[in-house]
């Protein structure tokens, strides 16, 4: 079945752990043998031809750079400018991986359209593009709010305000507070551009706030649920609601610690806590029980974000396994038409909506 994932670090892979993307990914891990700086090294699971192996054909892949205050003890850029000018050498990776024709920038409709027909027919996958829309997960490399033209002009499509901690147009994972004349300012700049705004990674306080000012259109590319995993970066079943009727759709991730409850970084491992796709499907369910269909839902697995086999589904050896779920939703009495649904339609139908 042909798949969209709506959230993968594909440039942060390739610029900041070095890795070849081009190249399948046991030879990547076999390069990264014996490395340590990372604790995911020779772990890997993503790179280009592993997509097309799991006919995952349309990606959402980000840019991302955070900047962090003296105070702020997250690892980030210590200037706007230092984490816009990291920004756009990512971009620069996707427009190197285009001119060799690895990938393809998907940003209106046209584009979609075309790349649909072309992935779906019937011919081998080997030599097909990996499609992309460009989005920005955290928003503190824009400079300013008038940089934001200057990245829809290069593509950028989305946008998620904040990433972890404080940021400088809306708080995230493990902070608290609101976004602020700032964020209004970059909010209403994104209406204006129809750029698409990412729920993810925006605390309670910001999240509301965000949807209060913000009139444009709204997914959330990779996140599960509170009422399995009781953790701020996951969302309550109020705020699934409020998504929902809002017509956006939730990719669910395979991050293993927002799987399970009661992970512990470096210590548990996905065998040890029962982590498998089957926790995947639990959170996927929970979204389609509030929201009465599979409308809502979709895969964001954010796999490979800083993160490796150590810290996903046991039963997941590469991206190309997400055809596993297909399977997985049948066993749960989801019919064809949801299953569809849930592997590429809902993302496409919202974009879709947002780009007519």
């Amino acid at each position: 079945m042909f798949i969209v994932d709506a959230h993968l670090d594909l440039s942060m892979n390739a610029l900041e752990w070095n890795r070849d993307l081009t190249q399948p990914i046991a030879a990547i891990n076999e390069r990264e043998a014996g490395l340590t700086d990372k604790p995911d090294r020779g772990k890997g699971v993503v790179s280009l031809p592993t997509l097309r192996k799991g006919n995952i054909g349309l990606v959402v892949a980000t840019q991302i750079a955070r900047f962090v205050a003296p105070d702020n003890h997250l690892p980030g850029w210590h200037s706007p400018e230092q984490a816009w000018a990291q920004t756009q050498g990512q971009v620069a990776w996707y427009k190197a991986m285009e001119d060799i024709g690895e990938m393809v920038q998907i940003n209106n409709l046209e584009t979609l359209e075309r790349h649909l027909q072309l992935w779906n027919d019937g011919s081998s996958n080997e030599h097909k593009p990996i499609g992309y829309v460009l989005s920005l997960e955290g928003a503190d490399s824009l400079v300013t709010v008038a940089h934001l033209e200057r990245a829809y002009n290069y593509g950028l499509r989305a946008v998620g305000p904040a990433h972890y901690g404080p940021g400088r147009y809306a708080q995230g994972t493990d902070a608290t507070g609101y976004m602020g004349p700032k964020g209004h300012e970059l909010l209403k700049e994104m209406e204006r551009l129809n750029v698409i705004l990412d729920a993810t990674h925006l605390c309670d306080d910001s999240f509301w706030e965000a949807l209060d000012h913000f009139n444009g259109h709204v997914w959330a590319s990779h996140n599960n649920c509170r009422a399995l995993v009781n953790h701020n970066r996951q969302y309550s079943d109020e705020q699934i609601k409020v998504l929902i009727e809002r017509g956006a759709v939730i990719g669910a991730a395979l991050d293993a610690w927002m799987m399970v409850p009661g992970w512990g970084r470096g210590v548990s491992t996905p065998i040890g806590m029962g982590c498998n796709l089957e926790v995947m499907i639990d959170h996927i369910d929970h979204i389609c029980q509030i929201a009465g269909n599979t409308l809502h839902v979709g895969i964001g697995s954010d796999l490979d974000g800083a993160f490796g086999r150590e810290q996903c589904p046991y039963d997941l050896e590469t991206i190309a396994d997400l055809q596993k779920v297909t399977g997985l939703l049948a066993k749960r009495g989801y019919n064809q038409a949801d299953i569809e649904n849930m592997m590429h339609g809902n993302w496409l139908r919202f974009l879709r909506k947002a780009w007519k």
